[in-house]
Formats: structure tokens, sequence, C-alpha cells
């Protein structure tokens, strides 16, 4: 079109370019307003087509139903035939019929030798607490099979023993005799454990050192702050001192005894008094080395856990 124009201009028919300029617009009008009616048509087709499908599969919808009141018809009659009651049969305005298997009726010889029962009703009502007593006796036994843990064996491996790392450690702001430590026991976040040591471990030595942690005892707040795990120590009636795990353990490593295989306990039912049971056999031997009923701390394939000097002392 630039072409043309610049053409005609240098000729000097400038009406002739405008009446040009008019019917090259007029095309372009004409091709959009095609192009309009053809994607009409297209869409037109598209609803026809959707429309012939719908009814064709109301016809086919309306011929199965049809089908299904013949042959149910025709299934009634043969069951009549063999002196079948007969069963009242749903509806097929909903869809697939689904039809109860019909009662049949017993045959003329075998009505005769079998003496009908002295109350059908009593004999049906008894069913469902038949049932009843079958489930309980089956739940009962699950039981059984599958004590609770509560009710399971008492030995140290119910107790979730870890390797910590004390982080920080700083005197209970309400009392005197007690540190809050911050402690990593290969969770998230750390845990606050409070421990009674300030007689007996300086403040210095509490910082960024590794310890034993019972972390199953249930949560409890020692003059106000929470504690959620207890730091295990060789204890004696003068001299306290916190376990030591092996070399090379790091925190969340379980500490278990090898002769106790098992899993701990989620959290430690207080009622139950697991630890209180368990407590009293857990010792250091004649070399530090803690111990449950001779059996000692370990973290597998690393070593034992031990305290520093004190020997045949008890662990709490």
């Amino acid at each position: 079109m630039f072409l043309v124009r610049s053409l005609f201009k240098m000729s000097g028919h400038t009406p002739s370019l405008l009446r040009l300029e008019q019917k090259a617009v007029e095309a372009d009008q004409i091709i959009e307003y095609l192009k309009k009616q053809v994607q009409l048509l297209k869409d037109k087709a598209i609803v026809q087509a959707t429309v012939r499908e719908e009814k064709k599969l109301v016809v086919e919808n309306t011929k199965l139903k049809k089908d299904i009141e013949e042959l149910t018809k025709q299934l009634l009659e043969k069951e009549r035939a063999r002196g079948v009651k007969d069963v009242a049969m749903p509806s097929v305005d909903h869809g697939v019929q689904c039809v109860s298997k019909p009662t049949s009726a017993a045959p003329p010889a075998t009505a005769a030798s079998a003496p009908a029962p002295k109350n059908p009703v009593a004999k049906d009502n008894d069913a469902p607490k038949k049932i009843k007593a079958e489930k309980k006796g089956e739940k009962k036994e699950k039981k059984a099979a599958a004590p609770p843990q509560d009710d399971a064996k008492v030995d140290v491996s119910r107790l979730d023993l870890r390797v910590g790392r004390i982080i920080t450690a700083e005197k209970h702001p309400d009392a005197d005799s007690l540190y809050v430590e911050q402690v990593d026991v290969g969770e998230a976040a750390p845990r606050t454990v409070v421990s009674g040591l300030v007689k007996h471990i300086p403040l210095d030595q509490m910082q960024n050192r590794m310890a034993v942690l019972l972390c199953n005892l249930k949560a409890a707040k020692m003059r106000g702050v929470l504690s959620q795990a207890m730091v295990m120590c060789a204890s004696s009636a003068e001299k306290v001192e916190i376990l030591d795990p092996p070399s090379g353990a790091v925190p969340g490593d379980r500490v278990s005894c090898q002769d106790f295989p098992g899993e701990p306990d989620k959290e430690l039912n207080p009622k139950k008094k697991v630890w209180e049971q368990v407590q009293p056999d857990l010792r250091t031997d004649d070399k530090c080395v803690a111990t449950y009923k001779g059996a000692a701390f370990e973290v597998a394939g690393k070593g034992v856990c031990k305290a520093q000097t004190m020997t045949k002392s008890s662990i709490k």
C-alpha cells in the first residue's frame, strides 16, 4: 500500500490514490467480517454436534430402561414358575436396578418333614445379639494378643536415654540450688532442663559439655520453669558427676544396654512408676562405667558412657 501510494503521488493522480485507499479499507473490513462469520459457523457446528450427542444418549438411556424392565419381568415370571415368592423390585428411574435375592419356597416334602420354629421373630432378634457377642470376643482376643506398652516388661529399654550437649546453663532465678540449661538432644530445638547441680558442678563446667539425658519423663515445672528432660549423673551423698558419653557421640545418639533390647516409651506414665522400678538397678561399675544390672550404657559403634571418678555409685 505504501508503494502504491508513493507511485501515485509521484504520478500526481491523488484522487485515484484516495479511491484505492478506501477500497483497501473496505477490503480489510470485509475480511474481518468473514473471519467472524467463519468462527460463528464453527461454534454453531460444535453446539449442534453436542445437542445431537445428547439426544442420542437420551434415546439410548430410554432403550436401556425398557430392556431392564423387560428382563425384570422375565426374571419374575421364571421365579414364579419355580415357586419363588415375589420380592418388591426397586424402580429403574435412578440408574441400574439392584435386585435382592428372592427367598425360595421350600419343597412340599421338606416343609412337611421340618417343624416350623416356635418363635421365628425371637430367633431373628437374637441374631444381632450374637454378632455383638462375637465382636466383643474378637476385641478381647486382640487386647490379649497385643498388651499396651504400660503393661509390658519393665527394664532400661523403656527409658529414652540420649546423648545431649548442654549449650548453656545459668542459675535458676528463683532457686539457689538449681541450674536452668538449654540442651541439644538431636531435635529441631533445644530442650529446657532444670537440674539440682549448683552445689556439685561449677557453672563454668556446665557450659558446652556433653551429657546423657533421660528424655521421656513427663515434663514438670521446677520452681516455675518447665523441665523437659533429666541430666543423668553418678551420685552419692557426698559427690555427683555428670555421665560422659563416649568420644565421637553426637546429640541425639541413643544410649542403650545390649542385653536389654526394645524401644523406649514415648512418655513414661507416672502412675506406672517405670523410672522408679528401673532406677535402683542403675549403677557405675568398678571401672566407672554406667550399667543397668551389669549391662553397660553404650552408644552403638562408639563406646560406653562413664563417670569421671565415681565407682559403684547409684545413677539418677
